[in-house]
């Protein structure tokens, strides 16, 4: 079985597209982690279809699944990866509403120049579920970001805090697993921040981890709007309005192809 893909990052946040009519009909998660292997497949953080059926309140739609077959509600720096794909294909369109499983998103292009493209996309209220919680004996803020994460404030990175990530996104009080951060205030306006993505494990960066940790660390009195968030992978900066946050950040091509696969045949 032969599966065409589109390989995207954004700010090192990797993950590979497929069309949604050039996708197979059954096995997904398994084929999802089959791809995603950076030994034996394409390798990337996450593999998202991607249909461009328009409805009355979304351009297209997506459906993620992470390296390890499960599915998210939302991935910001993968929304962004889609809008950029779309961008490709139309170039006069600035404007994008992606339905997400965590509902329509919006996104603006700012910029674009051969495959590097810049999108602020709307991230939605962020509620902060507990404010002032005990997690894994850690002080932590518990956050919904249209998915689940809990945000540790923290002095420094000077600890295994992977090992830290692996064991809180399967604590028991996260029935359905949490993705993790670890935020360290760097001045009035600035954060820098380490990933633990549910189902992915550590990451370069992550769109809703930050949106996650900037939320927890306005509600915390850490920093004030806007914020810029330092990953390993570079640089986004989010901004307050009203209740919403909007984050800027990029969307990068970087190859195409086709993927075989040898375990599963299309039906």
């Amino acid at each position: 079985m032969k599966i065409p893909f589109s390989k995207l990052h954004g700010a090192k946040n990797d993950f590979l597209l497929t069309y949604l009519e050039d996708a197979p009909k059954t096995n997904l998660p398994e084929i999802a982690v089959e791809i995603c292997d950076r030994y034996t497949g394409v390798g990337a953080d996450g593999w998202m279809l991607v249909d461009r059926t328009p409805s009355d309140a979304a351009d297209a739609s997506i459906r993620l699944f992470n390296s390890d077959g499960s599915e998210p509600e939302l991935s910001g720096n993968g929304t962004r990866c889609a809008a950029a794909l779309l961008a490709r294909e139309s170039r006069d369109k600035n404007e994008f509403r992606i339905r997400t499983g965590a509902g329509v998103k919006h996104l603006r292009l700012l910029s674009n120049h051969h495959c590097h493209y810049e999108f602020e996309m709307n991230m939605g209220e962020v509620r902060i579920v507990g404010l002032n919680a005990n997690v894994q004996g850690r002080d932590a803020v518990i956050v919904d970001a249209g998915n689940p994460q809990c945000v540790f404030p923290v002095d420094n990175f000077d600890f295994d805090w992977p090992a830290v990530g692996a064991a809180t996104e399967r604590d028991s009080r996260f029935p359905n697993r949490t993705n993790v951060s670890f935020v360290r205030r760097v001045d009035g306006n600035s954060i820098d921040v380490r990933f633990w993505e549910r189902g992915a494990g550590q990451t370069n960066s992550s769109g809703t981890g930050s949106t996650g940790a900037v939320a927890a660390s306005l509600a915390r009195n850490l920093v004030a709007d806007p914020v810029t968030v330092q990953t390993p992978a570079g640089i986004l900066v989010l901004r307050r309005e009203g209740k919403v946050l909007f984050l800027t950040g990029p969307a990068d091509l970087t190859a195409e192809g086709l993927y075989y696969s040898s375990k599963f045949v299309q039906e």
